[in-house]
């Protein structure tokens, strides 16, 4: 391990922390414009993260431990999450620990934290958002395992640094299961995410929420962490996407020169995927909570068929 290794990997790990929240505000933005509204802008996150520092917390009588160190686990789970994923290079000190397995992993012991977190105290919404979102969790997990289980038969490795070098620094081939596997890992994104059609990120409205409902007794620096936490999933799936199914542009192990495109193309793919999912959210309505099941089912099976589809097939 060298000195420039472990450097860019603190790199890295600054790098995705800092530009999630940029992320978020992008998507905002372009949904803003599609709205035919002009929008807070792009660093409208960073206010608000900034704004709720500056506040005293609010917390309630009976909150336990587990309550007030929920924000910092969830924050954590997430930054981990981010900094695994292969965004700029596959040659770095965690690359051994970049397991797709691994990372279910922890999405879901963030899920299961601020689920039982929602509980906590009691309320009405925090018990009913917590229900929902182990419902939605439970039927998304499925689903991105058979997703990442389809590259894995192609690279014949369950390491994303395997897949990614498999996919972008071989040969090029064209996968028709993975395509049937990115339509999958799409819905699955945007149920984890508690994106439109599964959840409205910016809904009040008692009988629709999901994600919102479990965050209602936070404030403060929790609610900011709870906030940036969101920013970096969503920053963590759009990666785990790029990794995946458009990995072109990440360097390779070794090649140092190629940094500096790597961070430009990383940028233009970021800037790419905000777009699509704010047009995807635009042209979308939310659905009822009832067809959820239905939506991450078809997800599951879109999964399953392109995992034949390559182990059958070959192709």
């Amino acid at each position: 391990m060298t000195i420039s290794a472990v450097l860019l990997q603190l790199f890295q790990d600054t790098l995705v922390v800092l530009i999630a929240p940029l992320l978020l505000g992008w998507v905002n933005q372009c949904r803003a414009w599609l709205q035919n509204r002009s929008g807070a802008g792009v660093l409208q996150p960073y206010r608000n993260l900034a704004k709720l520092f500056h506040k005293d917390a609010a917390l309630a009588n009976n909150a336990s431990p587990l309550f007030r160190a929920t924000p910092y686990i969830l924050f954590a789970a997430m930054w981990l999450a981010a900094a695994l994923v292969p965004v700029i290079a596959t040659d770095l000190p965690l690359s051994p620990a970049v397991d797709v397995i691994a990372l279910v992993g922890i999405f879901a012991l963030a899920r299961v934290f601020i689920s039982l977190a929602a509980m906590d105290i009691g309320t009405s919404f925090g018990t009913l958002g917590a229900r929902r979102e182990m419902l939605v969790g439970f039927l998304a997990e499925p689903a991105l395992l058979m997703v990442f289980f389809t590259a894995s038969i192609i690279s014949q490795s369950t390491s994303l640094i395997t897949i990614v070098e498999t996919l972008a620094h071989k040969q090029f081939v064209l996968y028709p299961s993975l395509a049937f596997a990115a339509v999958a890992f799409v819905m699955v994104l945007l149920a984890e995410n508690a994106r439109i059609p599964v959840d409205n990120p910016s809904t009040h409205l008692e009988l629709t929420m999901i994600h919102e409902a479990m965050i209602l007794e936070y404030s403060a620096r929790h609610l900011a962490l709870v906030e940036w936490a969101s920013a970096l999933k969503l920053l963590a799936y759009t990666t785990i996407g790029i990794a995946l199914f458009l990995p072109w542009g990440i360097a390779e192990a070794g090649d140092w020169g190629a940094l500096p495109l790597a961070l430009v193309a990383l940028f233009v793919k970021l800037t790419a995927a905000g777009a699509s999912l704010a047009l995807l959210e635009t042209i979308s309505a939310k659905m009822r909570i009832f067809r959820v099941p239905e939506f991450m089912g078809t997800a599951f099976l879109l999964a399953v068929l392109g995992m034949l589809i390559r182990f059958l097939l070959g192709s």
